[in-house]
């Protein structure tokens, strides 16, 4: 009896995801290499901290664009490792970059939105992109992005890269988010209610028409958020402002980690305040991902019978499904199980974190304690969110 009810339970939230997930591929809009009827000046804003592995490669991508109308706009956030140094020479005195230095941290803010926060005041720009120091970019990419934004009419336009993996850490997690977004978010009330639960964002990549980011109080409103790219988007809804996600479509593209450590250190950075702060709700949400996509093989072990054989099937097929349609690997959804163990590994880092107040990124740490350890700077805690985090929060916090 117990099992016919878990059973049950399983099968219902699968096809719940399943139905999302064929909507998602049905009616998520994906990036196509067109010009956009207009030509409004953009500007293209990097916060950057400690970027020098990828920073030239990212500068001279964006000078290379097919669009034209824009001005490219680099702070170097207190770089060690002369990321300053290596985008300058990269630029090769094209005119349309300049290089800010980044003011030191005013207390109550997180390093990466005080770093946008500075971006936006000195742009000149209609449009403004906010985007990762790591974000490879296509030559039509820009120009496909202000396409989209024009013809939808948003005045938040986020895109989601291709993502980019090698490891088998890469690829056991990374495309995780992507399987976040297109089984668990209807694109549909994202995109025609004003909603904010319906609201998601990726900070890789956020186009705002100027006047809309500073209606909604820009960086500023979020300044202590930690996702704040989903808060921002729940922002614009709930100010009666247009929303649109789209798909990279490999014309944006983005590797974000190289490496075990860096993939459990930077999902582990978002992942508690994704889940609205909550150590329980996110010990919830790791039972609900072990029941639905693991338990089900230990019952088939078990029993050898079809009904928990199609269960982690169909667990298989729906992480295959949004790997096939966002460019990954759809082989690699076979080791879904273990993906689902690692993530458990990711959600007890974030647990430890905020237990011991030692979550560090970028050489900065996230703590509740307002005084900072000496030779070291310190964050106060971002304020939690109820939305769902993933993965790297833009280049740097």
């Amino acid at each position: 009896m117990f099992l016919t009810i878990l059973g049950g339970f399983i099968s219902l939230a699968l096809a719940i995801l399943g139905i999302t997930a064929v909507s998602n591929f049905l009616f998520f809009p994906r990036l196509k290499a067109t010009q956009p009827a207009a030509q409004p000046k953009l500007s293209v804003l990097i916060p950057a901290r400690n970027e020098t592995a990828v920073i030239g490669q990212t500068i001279r991508a964006l000078l290379r664009q097919t669009y034209r109308n824009f001005e490219l706009i680099l702070l170097d956030d207190q770089s060690d490792d002369g990321t300053g140094a290596v985008a300058t020479a990269a630029a090769n005195d094209d005119a349309r970059f300049r290089l800010l230095s980044g003011a030191p941290l005013p207390p109550g803010w997180l390093g990466k939105n005080w770093a946008c926060h500075q971006l936006s005041q000195a742009a000149t720009g209609e449009y403004l992109l906010f985007a990762d120091a790591d974000v490879r970019w296509a030559p039509e990419a820009l120009a496909a992005l202000l396409a989209l934004a024009l013809s939808e009419q948003a005045d938040l336009l986020t895109v989601w890269p291709t993502q980019q993996t090698e490891t088998w850490a890469e690829r056991l997690v990374v495309p995780l988010m992507s399987l976040a977004i297109l089984g668990y978010l209807p694109i549909v009330p994202v995109h025609y209610t004003n909603l904010p639960a319906f609201a998601a964002a990726n900070g890789q990549c956020l186009l705002f028409r100027r006047g809309a980011y500073e209606q909604v109080g820009g960086h500023t409103a979020v300044h202590r958020n930690v996702i704040e790219d989903v808060a921002l988007a729940k922002t614009i809804k709930s100010h009666g402002l247009r929303l649109r996600m789209a798909d990279g479509n490999r014309l944006v593209s983005c590797r974000m980690y190289q490496s075990w450590p860096e993939v459990r250190a930077g999902f582990a950075k978002n992942i508690l305040a994704g889940h609205g702060g909550s150590v329980p709700f996110l010990l919830l949400s790791t039972l609900f991902h072990w029941l639905v996509f693991l338990f089900p093989w230990f019952w088939f072990v078990a029993t050898l019978d079809y009904w928990p054989l199609g269960l982690g099937l169909a667990g298989v097929v729906l992480r295959g499904g949004t790997a096939v349609f966002t460019r990954q690997r759809p082989l690699d959804a076979l080791l879904m199980p273990l993906s689902v163990l690692l993530m458990s590994r990711i959600a007890f880092q974030s647990i430890q974190w905020q237990r011991r107040g030692t979550a560090e990124w970028k050489g900065r740490i996230l703590d509740p304690h307002p005084n900072p350890l000496p030779g070291r700077q310190r964050e106060p805690a971002p304020a939690p969110s109820p939305s769902q985090g993933e993965g790297r929060d833009g280049g740097e916090l």
